[in-house]
């Protein structure tokens, strides 16, 4: 039986995209936007796109498992103060995934370019503040649902830069200073990747071997970047998140606007 139908993955594509995805790891545990660079991996290797969404559910939940367990396990992240937002996260990423499995494939060819794109100027441009008043809970949870439904809605139709998009829309949404919001990003995230990974098993759009294999590499990279995170903080979060998107906006506009190669 094979895991790849139609399909021939070899092994140097392979192992560079668990070379892509153990970065996108480590990435995404910092500063968010993991998806930024696994997608676009998966979309060069010649992967339909409906398969492209659902394999890379598979692999980012491995990565922001580890790091939502790890700002958890450090203190960074208290469930209790955000349910509606766990709750609209999950039903949001439900819908969004149901949806994007019923798009034609060349509507996905087409929107999940624009959508990197996208993602990349709102990072490139957005003032994102690194100090916020210490708190020890949220404040207006009335803002978690329309924030948790909308998100996870996105992260179920396409996903990147999802956890990027947690951060800033945290940040402004509620007293937190920067790493605690780095851990409600990835908790987020989490929540609304499993939920889409579901969706997407249920219609049958996941390459098993190839999302767990990459899901291992994005795993060692989360907790090496988790780590790396609560360790340097701000001072570290910011630079990485605003150099990750200035790069990948750059190649990405190159390539999908421009008819790079």
């Amino acid at each position: 039986m094979s895991f790849f139908p139609e399909l021939s993955i070899s092994l140097p594509l392979l192992l560079l995209l668990i070379a892509v995805a153990f970065t996108a790891g480590f990435v995404d545990a910092i500063a968010g936007g993991g998806g930024l660079l696994t997608i676009p991996a998966l979309m060069l290797s010649g992967i339909p796109p409906h398969l492209v969404l659902g394999t890379n559910k598979l692999c980012a939940t491995f990565g922001s498992a580890t790091a939502s367990y790890t700002f958890y396990r450090r203190g960074y992240f208290q469930p209790g103060f955000w349910r509606p937002a766990l709750l609209a996260t999950a039903v949001g990423a439900a819908l969004g995934a149901i949806l994007a499995q019923n798009m034609p494939a060349q509507w996905l060819n087409q929107f999940l370019p624009i959508v990197v794109f996208l993602c990349g100027l709102y990072m490139l441009f957005s003032k994102i503040p690194e100090h916020a008043e210490e708190h020890s809970q949220p404040v207006a949870q009335k803002r978690q649902l329309p924030q948790g439904l909308l998100l996870g809605f996105y992260d179920g139709v396409a996903g990147p830069g999802t956890g990027a998009f947690w951060t800033v829309s945290t940040l402004v949404l509620y007293p937190l200073d920067l790493l605690r919001t780095t851990g409600v990003a990835r908790t987020m995230n989490f929540v609304s990747n499993g939920v889409a990974l579901a969706m997407f098993v249920i219609g049958g759009q996941v390459m098993w071997s190839l999302g767990i294999a990459m899901g291992l590499a994005l795993m060692l990279g989360a907790v090496a970047g988790a780590r790396l995170a609560i360790g340097g903080g701000s001072r570290l979060i910011r630079p990485l998140f605003i150099l990750m998107v200035m790069a990948l906006t750059i190649k990405l506009a190159w390539q999908h606007w421009l008819g790079g190669a």
